[in-house]
């Protein structure tokens, strides 16, 4: 796979998937202003709030840094992408799991082994 060079870092402490579409004329402080009074977040804390249009083939992620908000889109040519299914409003992603989402793959089937709890070997 090629490299990646415009995309959230895996070390992203706070990434936030909004479930449900937005309207994709909002651009940053569009954005920042429902995170704010929608989702009752800080949008200035750093952390990586992540949009989709109702079509399913647009991404935004919003992010403040420092003195600015950095606004990433991302558009499919033909596909769609595949948002994970869920009954809350957000949904926390790790910086491997929203890379993967940009790269296409359907989180909600990729699930680790099941985790074992023994309390004796013999």
């Amino acid at each position: 796979m090629r490299p990646r060079y415009l995309r959230p870092a895996l070390e992203t402490p706070e990434i936030y998937l909004h479930r449900d579409p937005i309207d994709f004329r909002k651009q940053a402080l569009g954005l920042a202003l429902l995170v704010e009074q929608a989702l009752g977040h800080n949008p200035f804390s750093g952390a990586l709030y992540v949009f989709r249009n109702r079509r399913g083939d647009k991404i935004k992620c919003l992010l403040w840094e420092d003195n600015g908000f950095v606004l990433h889109y991302k558009a499919l040519a033909e596909e769609k992408f595949r948002w994970p299914k869920s009954e809350h409003e957000l949904v926390m992603l790790t910086g491997q799991e929203i890379n993967w989402l940009l790269d296409g793959y359907d989180l909600s089937v990729m699930r680790g082994h099941k985790i074992l709890h023994y309390q004796s070997v013999g």
